[in-house]
């Protein structure tokens, strides 16, 4: 009692006596030692009253709510990718080989079989990391935090979250063993590319069972849980191959496998699925993901889509951007867009940008782009259709258009020439001028018929490209060129169906086909003009041996964008480059980065399509003699086509609100296109009314080239 009395009793005795002894150290420690436990035990009452009131129900444990998963097929049938949720049954952990779990303990969580849920060692580690880093760079979260965030959790980034996951993640270690939790992790966590569990995973990737997974497979699989798009094997393969060699140095480390293992490991190839496509058809796949929902609403079931796509087209063009991306990055050449398409509109390639893990932005269907000198085609089909001929005489000469003065890239002028001269060295004189004569309206009219749709501007500039478009909508207007004159609408759906096969959309089959939008002899005319881009003028470096090839080369002011859209028989392609800031490129034309792009895709594209040579379209017609200009421009105002239509067939009437009225006159800079010239001489326009020329044929084409499969494909 006595000891009690002076633990307790501070003051002295109320008779006097003397006072009581102080505490001892020892005392004072268990004292306040008591009463910061009070206190914690409240907190710790409080807080986790706080943040276990809205803790998800962990009876749904085994639930599954998925959503249903859409899967793209290619024209022929093979895999493009699968968007939604897809899982394979769950594997069983006994059946793995020992070194597919040990991988992503290795990676993940070392400590994973000595911690109740969380680890305090690797919080702490990752803590200081960060504080060091003034950033996260690093993770201490377990397998079983992770497994407990991916069952019941958001993703958000929160404490509360964190806290909540943390609880979660003792309560799943007091509810299941630890081989329990980490077959759970393994047949739940999302391996990218719509696959959940390590099942799917290894059937998406590699085609085979998780169970037939090698050391390198294993690895692979591992470390794209870091960041799935950002480390997956389908999209970025050489941060995937460099993830996965870190996960096997981490398993040798661990004891996990041998030093000899992993040699073996790295230098045996890891082959990913050919069914897979690369990351830049995940863009056109987002571009058909809208129009699903617009053709069938909001899928409540699986579905199966055909589309156009061609798989062996789609890595060829990949190959080709990648090749000169890599190429003239030091120009300033950053992004690159490409559409190809068929004669019935058919989308067999598309490229939006230089990278889908990096910008999911695509610049195939989205971005507009002032098009330069790709735009000539519609100003020269609308001289054509008002009485121009190939071989009307014009000059390159100083000309003035209400205050504007164009001028060519050289700053001087060739003087006379034909009108497909002017059209093979991209002579922006002579475009201003014709767009002048002609009609600009006019202009705007024919590019509207053959597919542009975005707003056209009424302004002089227009006539030299100053129109923004984006690369689809330029392929499928040249499109008409390469098929006969037909205007088409690029599509890439062919068919929704069900796993069952109940068809859901069809692709409806006209009767009468594609549109006749372009007559005769001006179809044949305006391609023997673009030819001669090819043969002699500014696409010269496009030009494929044996092959009937036509197209226009396009470069805006201060090389900001760079174009080159080309075609043969039946089949159109398009190719931007440029900068997503709209920054100049550096001497960036038409004829180098666009054109490489387009040759490189077209050369391991023609053998396969067989593509013939480019029709000369429909008769023509008997009697036929070319209309004075003169007479067509005075006597059918607003009319230019007057009783002989460039069209035969309906055509589609025109969206006048798309047509800008000209604003006030601005000065824009040059056609880069055309090489230097010589000096000025006055303008002169005589039509001249020559007989069609007969075509050439064409070449057989080159055999078709067998490359080596890379790491990954």
């Amino acid at each position: 009692m006595a000891l009690m009395g002076g633990f307790f009793n501070r003051g002295g005795d109320g008779d006097g006596g003397s006072p009581k002894p102080k505490r001892t150290p020892l005392q004072r420690l268990m004292y306040w030692g008591m009463v910061l436990g009070v206190w914690g035990l409240i907190f710790l009452v409080v807080f986790f009253a706080v943040f276990a009131r809205d803790l998800p129900d962990t009876s749904t444990l085994y639930n599954v709510d998925r959503q249903p998963s859409i899967t793209y097929l290619d024209r022929n049938g093979a895999l493009i990718a699968v968007r939604g949720t897809q899982q394979a049954p769950p594997a069983d952990l006994s059946s793995l080989p020992d070194y597919v779990p040990a991988a992503f303990i290795a990676i993940e969580d070392r400590r994973f079989y000595h911690h109740p849920g969380f680890d305090p060692i690797g919080m702490s580690r990752a803590m200081v990391s960060n504080m060091r880093a003034g950033r996260v760079v690093q993770g201490g979260s377990t397998l079983t935090q992770q497994l407990a965030k991916n069952l019941f959790l958001s993703p958000d980034q929160n404490m509360k979250r964190k806290v909540q996951e943390l609880m979660l993640a003792v309560w799943l270690e007091m509810k299941f063993s630890k081989d329990e939790i980490l077959a759970l992790y393994l047949n739940r966590v999302y391996f990218g590319a719509g696959a959940y569990g390590i099942e799917a995973a290894s059937q998406r990737y590699f085609d085979k069972s998780a169970k037939e997974l090698t050391v390198g497979e294993a690895a692979l699989l591992a470390g794209l849980l870091k960041a799935p798009s950002r480390y997956s094997p389908v999209s970025e393969s050489e941060r995937a191959a460099t993830r996965a060699t870190v996960v096997l140095n981490e398993m040798v480390d661990a004891g996990v496998i041998t030093p000899e293992q992993r040699a073996q490991a790295v230098t045996e190839p890891v082959r990913v699925s050919r069914t897979l496509a690369s990351q830049h058809a995940q863009y056109f796949i987002d571009w058909l993901d809208k129009q699903i929902r617009e053709l069938v609403g909001e899928p409540t079931e699986d579905m199966i889509v055909e589309t156009t796509l061609d798989l062996t087209l789609q890595t060829s063009a990949e190959r080709s951007v990648r090749r000169i991306l890599d190429r003239d990055r030091s120009k300033g050449v950053q992004q690159a867009a490409l559409v190809a398409v068929d004669g019935d509109g058919r989308v067999r390639a598309m490229i939006g940008g230089a990278s889908y893990a990096d910008s999911q932005f695509n610049r195939a269907t989205d971005a507009k782009r002032q098009a330069g000198s790709a735009f000539k085609p519609f100003v020269y089909l609308t001289a054509l259709e008002s009485g121009f001929t190939p071989e009307t005489r014009v000059n390159d000469a100083p000309i003035k258009i209400g205050n504007w003065s164009p001028k060519n890239y050289s700053g001087g002028f060739a003087g006379e020439m034909t009108l497909s001269q002017a059209v093979a060295q991209s002579i922006n004189t002579v475009a201003a001028g014709m767009a002048d004569q002609v009609g600009r309206d006019n202009v705007a009219r024919t590019a509207r018929r053959l597919g542009i749709t975005s707003r056209i501007g009424l302004e002089p500039a227009m006539a030299l490209g100053a129109v923004e478009v984006s690369p689809i909508e330029m392929a499928q207007a040249y499109a008409a060129f390469a098929n006969g004159g037909k205007r088409v609408k690029a599509y890439g759906i062919s068919r929704i169906r069900t796993p069952q096969g109940r068809v859901v959309y069809q692709k409806a089959a006209r009767a009468d086909g594609p549109l006749q939008a372009i007559s005769n002899p001006y179809l044949f005319y305006q391609n023997q003009m673009l030819r001669g881009v090819i043969t002699s003028g500014t696409g010269r470096s496009a030009a494929i041996p044996g092959r009937d090839i036509a197209g226009k080369t396009g470069t805006t002011s201060d090389y900001k964008d760079a174009w080159f859209v080309g075609y043969t028989g039946g089949f159109a392609t398009a190719v931007w480059v440029g900068k997503d800031d709209n920054t100049p490129m550096r001497g960036v034309t038409g004829g180098s980065s666009p054109a490489a792009i387009w040759r490189g895709f077209m050369e391991a594209a023609l053998p396969r399509l067989n593509a013939p040579a480019i029709p000369n379209g429909p008769p023509m017609p008997e009697g036929w003699q070319p209309p004075n200009p003169v007479e067509s421009l005075i006597g059918q105002i607003g009319d230019l086509f007057g009783d002989n239509p460039p069209a035969e067939g309906p055509t589609d009437p025109l969206d006048e609100g798309l047509i800008d009225p000209p604003p006030a006159q601005r000065p824009i800079a040059p056609d880069r296109d055309r090489p230097p010239a010589p000096q000025p001489q006055q303008p002169v326009v005589r039509p001249t009314q020559p007989q069609p020329p007969r075509p050439e044929p064409a070449q057989p084409g080159p055999p078709t080239e067998k490359k080596g499969d890379p790491l990954f494909f």
